[in-house]
């Protein structure tokens, strides 16, 4: 790292960010519906929002961009810092604020499942295959897409460190920057969390029904 500029993460940083802050919801929406998904649905720019409102084809678009985004940030990382882990977590955890916070749209963004599961992909894509499989698993008996988005970010922490290498536990800026990861994610659940308290989440379908995502 000495021997790069001394600007180069500062930089790496901001590029993740305005990256992971490209609303790919809001745009795919627009192009396939005709739709400004924050006025319709829940009004969330994700994925399920998106495929509620427009369609399944540009959910499943937005899920792939979504996830694209955050693991190109961390892979563009990993290749001008050579795998730092510190610059190269950071990196992920700036794209996932990206997505969250993003500046085009008055720091109004999405809850970052999928870009954070594009994080962990280029992380550990042993511990986001089981953290996917453990979604699946939630979301077929419940059917809350929200439910199985919180049970995964609750468990990826712990499967980075199981799956993270045979016999070796990840270096403790991948644990810490894993649960601030996952934190973020909880947190911006946070009003799913009470409607699956109050009883009150609708269940997930690809019907264009305008209920919270």
């Amino acid at each position: 790292m000495n021997s790069y500029f001394p600007l180069t993460p500062i930089l790496l940083f901001l590029g993740s960010y305005l990256l992971g802050s490209i609303p790919f919801g809001l745009i795919l929406a627009k192009l396939f519906a005709g739709a400004d998904i924050r006025r319709a649905g829940s009004g969330n720019i994700g994925a399920t929002n998106v495929a509620r409102v427009a369609g399944p084809l540009p959910g499943v678009l937005t899920l792939a961009f979504d996830a694209g985004k955050g693991w190109l940030a961390v892979w563009l990382a990993g290749r001008v810092m050579h795998e730092e882990a510190g610059v190269v977590v950071i990196a992920g955890f700036f794209a996932l604020l990206g997505h969250c916070f993003p500046v085009w749209l008055r720091f109004h963004g999405g809850k970052g499942v999928a870009t954070a599961a594009g994080i962990f992909g280029a992380l550990c894509p042993e511990a986001m295959v089981a953290a996917l499989i453990l979604f699946a698993v939630v979301v077929w008996f419940w059917r809350y897409v929200s439910l199985g988005s919180l049970a995964a970010a609750a468990a990826i922490p712990l499967l980075v460190y199981l799956l993270w290498a045979p016999h070796f536990a990840p270096p403790n800026v991948v644990t810490v920057g894993s649960l601030a990861i996952a934190a973020l994610v909880i947190v911006q659940h946070r009003a799913n969390i009470g409607r699956l308290a109050r009883g009150e989440e609708p269940k997930f379908s690809f019907s264009r029904k305008q209920d919270e995502a």
